[in-house]
C-alpha cells in the first residue's frame, strides 16, 4: 500500500482527499450569512396547540457558554424522542444559584477552602481576603470576605452575593 502511494506521488498524481474532510469542510462553507446577535434561535416546543419557548434552565433562558449548544438543538436523538420537554430533568443553572450562597465572613486574612472536603470536594486552595470585596473560591465559587471590610460592603448599593 505504501509503494503504491510512493509510487503515484513520484509519478505526480494528486493526494486522494479524505471524503469526510471534504463533506464537512464543504458544509461549513455552504453558509454565506454571517450570524448576528439578533438571528439567535429561540428553541420551540413542537406538536402543541400554541408554541411555548424552551428555557435552558428554570432560571436561564439563554446559553451562558460559548460552545454550549441551545436546549433544543441539544435534546434530539432516541433518548429525547418525545416531544414533551417538560418531562426531561432540568437542573438549576449552577452560575446562579452559587450567588444564592451568603457570605462567609471571617477575621483572617487568609482562609482555606476544600469544598466541602471529601470526594465531593476540590484541592484545598488559600484565599487571600486583604482587599474590600468578595471573593469566591476559584474551584466552587463559595464566596468570602474580610470582617474588617464588612461596614464598607454593606454600604455598597448592591453586591452580587448576599450578606448575611
Amino acid at each position: 500500500m505504501f509503494a503504491l502511494r510512493m509510487r503515484a506521488v513520484a509519478q505526480g498524481m494528486p493526494r486522494q482527499l479524505s471524503k469526510r474532510s471534504f463533506t464537512a469542510t464543504a458544509r461549513q462553507l455552504e453558509s454565506t450569512t454571517v450570524p448576528t446577535k439578533g438571528d439567535e434561535k429561540v428553541p420551540q416546543v413542537t406538536g402543541g396547540p400554541a408554541p411555548t419557548t424552551v428555557q435552558q434552565a428554570p432560571n436561564r433562558t439563554e446559553v451562558w457558554s460559548r460552545t454550549q449548544r441551545p436546549r433544543a438543538d441539544a435534546m434530539t436523538g432516541p433518548r429525547f424522542e418525545q416531544t414533551d420537554l417538560e418531562n426531561q430533568p432540568r437542573p438549576w443553572a449552577a452560575i446562579e444559584l452559587i450567588h444564592k450562597e451568603p457570605v462567609r465572613w471571617t477575621h483572617d486574612r487568609v482562609v482555606a477552602c476544600d469544598g466541602g472536603g471529601g470526594p465531593a470536594g476540590h484541592p484545598k486552595v488559600y484565599i487571600n481576603l486583604d482587599k474590600a470585596e468578595i471573593t469566591p473560591c476559584g474551584y466552587c465559587g463559595l464566596p468570602f470576605a474580610n470582617e474588617h471590610h464588612r461596614k464598607h460592603l454593606e454600604s455598597l448599593p448592591q453586591t452580587s452575593y448576599p450578606l448575611a
